[in-house]
């Protein structure tokens, strides 16, 4: 077990004076309210995304517009089938495929750009990409029209992740991150509403093209939100100090933090930690990404960014998320509508347990929660392959097991939340320091894509080769998650971003950090030995 040093509290102990709750204070309840739409919904259109390509493989005008489809005998049973496993896999696969080759330029961009620009770009993208998608005429250009939009979603992610982080108050930063995963849902449960009542569209008796198209379409309604709204948010006031525009920096730290007033010990503070802990992390940034490979904290970092990336998306989670029609075929569920009416009432689950753990998983040491996360996916996993393998190997009849493993299917959406959906970037942006932070996320991007496009390809491979036998491939996977996460996990609870800059640097730094942010208070006569009111 890894043990976090507790770093310079100072901070830590004015905010928990602090009990005035954010609604009561005007400037920051407007904040929150502009960083809903452009931040924490940025997660919708990765949530639309991956819920349409799910409800759309039951629309059959989809399928017979952009695929073959014929009478085959599969297992004893007539069945049509219109896409071989291997370019069901590429269809899917593709949006993250365009994800991977945008990362390199994602850090650079943001550096150079700021936060704001860098979401804006995104939304472009993604907007763009989304039109390309309903207008396709053929089977490439609707694959090459997903990799435009995989290509627009890190820039929006990885900046809108930061500045959650960076922009919001400190007391309820951890609520606010843990947040932003959780609108995946809400894109989601749109795309599967949408889909459900789009396929009852018909022509002449046959399934209407605008059942796919229309819900292509909508895929650009997020996007353009963010990219209206985008520039009545600040800037990060941690990127404004690193161009060395403090006094913008300060502004923006006193109208939200305090609510206007300059003189505020806490906006005091704020700026002499973050001013003191970017200057020293500035001083050891070489601004590329051998940074993250360049001391053994940072190497611990990294990898810890690897290992979130593939968690996230090896943990039997895209099985469901892009081909929950299929598995559900595999339980004896065939009806087109009774699929998109299940689909529908997982996907509400998923939105209200994901919703219900971010408010409250972030009063827990993250180490906990994780090992929680873990164990309870294991649990519903096997739970799920003894069910489903009872169901198929006795020729469909055992009703009872069937519905079991649906129910397990259900169990598994809070348990994978609890950790992967509400912790994830909440984690990731404590772990990594603010000169790194964006090439930290960047990095757990790369591989998280990466780990994506290979198990949305996979994964119809799989189910078509060795059936139920499939899912033991996860129940081992996530033993291997519990076994790194009890072992290499940090804590990082109840501190600030400054606070945990240097989390693996050792005691010597930490006390450096200390020492320079209390000279630059006493320099700007603080007193912090003395009790006083925050307005």
């Amino acid at each position: 077990m890894v043990v976090a040093h507790e770093g310079d509290p100072v901070l830590t102990r004015l905010i928990e004076g602090d009990i005035i709750p954010w609604y009561k204070k005007k400037n920051l309840r407007n904040l929150y309210l502009l960083l809903f739409p452009t931040c924490m919904g940025i997660e919708i259109t990765s949530g639309f995304d991956s819920q349409l390509i799910n409800s759309l493989q039951g629309v059959d005008s989809w399928k017979h517009y952009f695929g073959h489809c014929e009478k085959v005998l599969v297992k004893g049973k007539m069945q049509t089938v219109c896409f071989n496993a291997s370019m069901t896999g590429i269809i899917s696969a593709c949006y993250a495929l365009g994800a991977i080759c945008a990362l390199p330029f994602v850090p650079m961009f943001n550096q150079r750009f700021g936060r704001r620009w860098s979401i804006f770009f995104g939304s472009a993208v993604s907007i763009l990409g989304a039109i390309l998608q309903g207008l396709a005429v053929n089977l490439p250009m609707y694959i090459v029209s997903r990799m435009i939009l995989g290509f627009g979603i890190p820039f929006c992610i990885i900046s809108g992740s930061a500045m959650l982080g960076e922009l919001g108050y400190p007391k309820e930063r951890p609520f606010l991150t843990a947040l932003f995963n959780s609108s995946y849902f809400i894109g989601s449960l749109t795309a599967a509403a949408i889909t459900m009542g789009t396929n009852r569209m018909t022509v002449n008796g046959i399934s209407s093209n605008w059942a796919w198209r229309i819900p292509s379409f909508l895929q650009l309604v997020p996007s353009l939100v963010q990219l209206t709204l985008i520039f009545f948010l600040p800037e990060s006031p941690r990127y404004l100090i690193s161009k060395d525009r403090r006094e913008e920096a300060f502004n923006i730290l006193a109208h939200y933090h305090s609510e206007g007033d300059r003189n505020s010990l806490i906006v005091k503070a704020e700026m002499a930690q973050i001013e003191t802990t970017i200057r020293i992390e500035m001083d050891a940034s070489k601004q590329t990404y051998l940074d993250l490979f360049r001391t053994s904290g940072m190497r611990r970092r990294a990898f810890l960014g690897m290992m979130l990336g593939f968690f996230t998306q090896w943990s039997g989670n895209t099985l469901i998320s892009y081909y929950f029609m299929k598995v559900l075929g595999m339980l004896g569920i065939n009806n087109s509508n009774t699929q998109q009416v299940i689909n529908v009432g997982n996907t509400a689950w998923g939105l209200v347990n994901a919703t219900a753990i971010a408010l409250i998983v972030t009063r827990f040491p993250r180490r906990r929660m994780f090992l929680v996360c873990t164990i309870g996916m294991f649990c519903c996993y096997a739970g799920w392959a003894a069910c489903m393998g009872v169901f198929l190997e006795g020729n469909s009849k055992n009703v009872i097991a069937g519905r079991m493993a649906l129910f397990f299917i259900f169990a598994y959406s809070p348990m994978y939340n609890i950790g992967y959906n509400s912790l994830t970037y909440t984690y990731l942006i404590e772990i990594f320091p603010y000169a790194e932070r964006t090439r930290g996320i960047a990095f757990f991007q790369f591989w998280a894509r990466g780990a994506n496009f290979f198990s949305t390809f996979v994964n119809p491979i799989g189910l078509d080769a060795i059936s139920w036998r499939y899912l033991l491939v996860f129940c081992v996977w996530v033993l291997f998650e519990v076994v790194v996460v009890y072992f290499l996990f940090p804590e990082t609870y109840n501190r600030t971003l400054e606070e945990l800059a240097f989390i693996y640097e050792g005691q010597d730094i930490q006390n450096r950090q200390a020492i320079a942010t209390e000279k630059q208070i006493q320099a700007q006569e603080f007193d912090f030995g003395k009790s006083c009111e925050v307005y």
